[in-house]
């Protein structure tokens, strides 16, 4: 796994220190995006000033993307190798209200919006909110 990691880290041209080896870990092991909160939670002792940073260079060089959910806390979720997060390649996020997970569904591209003239995007977010697979079922 750590080969992974630091292949990841490397193809994003991203020096490979402990902290971030191991945020990346956990990143990758979730099966939903995740907040700081929750990635301290991780961490016995845990410095929230470093593993800020750690997420703020990851979203920087496209490692991970962030995702505002409206639930107040930032999310964050693994990009691919061949991401560069431009809006062309972001998809469709669900966040459950029940559970209060969010997910990347990443088979559903965001709609093609056609800005006016003069306006450029540099990011989009879209959020469907309703019940998971999971919750639905229950």
């Amino acid at each position: 796994m750590k080969k992974s990691i630091d292949k990841s880290l490397e193809i994003k041209k991203v020096k490979p220190t402990a902290m971030r080896q191991l945020v990346l870990d956990i990143l990758s092991k979730q099966d939903h995006a995740i907040g700081l909160p929750e990635l301290e939670m991780q961490f016995a002792q845990a410095d929230r000033t470093t593993l800020y940073r750690t997420l703020k260079t990851f979203v920087d060089k496209k490692v991970i993307h962030s995702i505002d959910d409206g639930t107040g806390t930032i999310k964050y979720a693994v990009c691919t190798d061949t991401c560069h997060c431009n809006p062309s390649e972001l998809h469709v996020h669900f966040y459950c209200i029940k559970c209060g997970k969010t997910t990347c569904l990443t088979d559903i591209p965001i709609p093609d919006i056609q800005l006016p003239e003069n306006y450029f995007a540099e990011n989009i977010n879209m959020v469907v909110k309703g019940l998971c697979d999971r919750c639905n079922r229950g």
